[in-house]
């Protein structure tokens, strides 16, 4: 399943690094993050490390493949 990732925020090189199956552009504002979410494990996984990190999730979801 690709998914689409929105942070508050823009993220450091540092902080992308966490999330290497993950790509990641800036927008105004905020951090987009994009990629395949293999199972509903992987999926909370992400969102602990968002949370770990002090990291905002605007947005989450699911896109058309």
């Amino acid at each position: 399943m690709l998914y689409e990732i929105r942070v508050d925020g823009q993220m450091s090189n540092e902080l992308t690094t966490a999330f290497p199956e993950l790509d990641s552009f800036v927008v105004p504002r905020q951090t987009l993050l994009y990629g395949q979410v293999n199972d509903e494990a992987h999926l909370y996984g992400l969102l602990i490390r968002f949370q770990s990190l002090g990291l905002h999730v605007v947005e989450f979801r699911q896109l058309p493949e």
